[in-house]
């Protein structure tokens, strides 16, 4: 898969340390202008489903676990694959002092109706919740969000540049 890019935090001098290694999976589900993606209340901003592969799982399978799990989907289809994301940043958990992350983004279609969604605790308190929007509304909540929100998550700057992305390549 191709690589769209890679990016290493800004409190991260190198790339070296002891890096906690995950993969995700997104999927970019489109209807004209409008995508599915997920709304975090806690962090103020739109992403794209998706999420982490299970240790042994292929990453496709893992994609399509996300999605039914975040958003309820049903009749997935994976079209294509768009690019790889790689991303350095902090990591908080011992042992490690960053993680190497890895999101394999795909094209993908879906029945336009969603079913019940399956969040993670987590997710459920951090407010999250699937819905169909406008792709350049979404990017132009997420550049006021990263703007002027003390609320944003590190995630948000990768979430823009891929709807960017998408736009200009998708659109």
């Amino acid at each position: 898969m191709r690589l769209l890019r890679s990016t290493t935090h800004p409190s991260l001098n190198q790339k070296k340390g002891h890096a906690f290694h995950r993969q995700a999976a997104r999927g970019i589900i489109l209807d004209g202008e409008n995508i599915l993606m997920l709304y975090t209340q806690r962090y103020h901003d739109y992403s794209i489903p998706g999420g982490g592969i299970d240790e042994g799982e292929e990453v496709r399978t893992g994609l399509l676990r996300e999605l039914k799990e975040e958003t309820g989907a049903k009749q997935i289809e994976i079209i294509s694959e768009f690019g790889c994301y790689e991303e350095f940043r902090p990591w908080q958990k011992a042992g490690f002092d960053r993680i190497h992350m890895e999101s394999f983004c795909f094209v993908c279609t879906v029945h336009p109706e969603l079913g019940e969604t399956q969040f993670e605790p987590h997710e459920i308190q951090n407010g999250m919740r699937p819905l169909w929007i406008n792709i350049h509304q979404a990017i132009a909540h997420n550049e006021d969000t990263i703007a002027n929100s003390p609320k944003k998550g590190m995630s948000i700057e990768r979430e823009t540049y891929l709807l960017k992305r998408i736009v200009h390549e998708l659109l």
